[in-house]
């Protein structure tokens, strides 16, 4: 089945009223009054635990110099992401989840947009930096700390924040240079550029063609990269004479492999997908799954199934139980 982008061309012309659009109206779940209440409790706890969660990863790992090592730092720089990311779209959703018809400027659109593009990118890159240094760890420990030295670390952080960078600049400056006239109705939760993009006054068909292909040079070159470093891993797993040893090297990586098909599933599912099959509403519900799901289990995934995070919490815990006690 051939893939389709979402990016959908805007029926209206310019002979309709080419005025300047001065803010959008973001849809949501209006037609589901009752659902919209049940879904602002959810996602208000969802949004509080991701906060939560992501603020602690970095808390521990800034505050315990043992986590001071190229894999957590990744860790910390993805609790980062996430938690920015989430910051970005929730709020904004929650106002849209309390009213029939919520409004939102163009600039605010714009904004959210760029931040939206700007930390989805940057987590793409993000994990192929840390499935790389995981490759690195396990087939290479003798050579790992020259392989992943402090100036390799900081070169791969900076790539992967500057290409988040890039991507949210020149995708949304091309977006909103496009004119927005008449009908301003987002049927969305949030200003994502699929539903933005149809209200466009133009032809959007050249954009369409780049944002297919940036989404999958910016999926797949990241993809590819984690595929290649676990192929390898496993091999390097399987040769080990140890069963102690495969067990945990399989351990360390399984967290970052589950995280990994979290990611790119419902990023896959919410960019990729044939453009016509799926209802306005189904594609509100698949967005949900790459905003929110991602965001909340990535802390839950790396704290629940890493002794070394384990170990810093209880250290910490007992270092501030034991100033409270002195």
């Amino acid at each position: 089945m051939t893939l389709r982008t979402t990016y959908g061309s805007s029926t209206a012309t310019r002979g309709q009223n080419d005025s300047f659009v001065a803010g959008f109206i973001l849809l949501g779940f209006s037609a589901f009054p009752e659902l919209q209440r049940q879904m602002f409790g959810v996602f208000l706890v969802i949004y509080l635990v991701t906060l939560i969660g992501n603020a602690l990863i970095i808390t521990i790992i800034f505050l315990d110099q043992s986590l001071h090592i190229p894999m957590y730092l990744f860790l910390q720089n993805l609790s980062v992401v996430e938690m920015s990311f989430s910051a970005a779209i929730t709020p904004e959703m929650l106002v849209v989840l309390t009213t029939e018809k919520a409004t939102i400027s163009f600039g605010g659109c714009f904004a959210q947009m760029y931040f939206i593009l700007l930390f989805g990118g940057t987590e793409c890159f993000l994990l192929g930096a840390m499935a790389y240094d995981r490759f690195a760890a396990i087939c290479h420990p003798l050579s790992y700390p020259v392989i992943m030295n402090k100036r390799v670390f900081m070169k791969l952080v900076m790539f992967s924040w500057i290409s988040g960078i890039m991507v949210a600049t020149v995708q949304t400056s091309w977006v909103f240079s496009f004119p927005y006239c008449g009908h301003r109705e987002i049927n969305h939760l949030f200003c994502e550029t699929p539903p933005v993009l149809e209200l466009a006054c133009a032809d959007t068909f050249l954009f369409e063609v780049y944002a297919f292909t940036g989404t999958i040079l910016i999926v797949m070159v990241p993809f590819l990269l984690i595929l290649l470093s676990y192929t390898r891993i496993l091999f390097t797993i399987l040769k080990m004479p140890s069963s102690t040893g495969r067990q945990k090297a399989f351990s360390t990586c399984a967290s970052h492999l589950t995280s990994v098909t979290l990611f790119y599933g419902t990023a896959s599912i919410t960019y990729l997908q044939p453009k016509s099959r799926y209802s306005p509403d189904t594609k509100k519900l698949m967005s949900l799954a790459y905003t929110l799901l991602t965001p909340l289990l990535n802390p839950l995934i790396y704290s629940l199934r890493n002794k070394e995070m384990k170990k810093a919490v209880v250290k910490l815990w007992r270092r501030k139980v034991a100033l409270h006690t002195a």
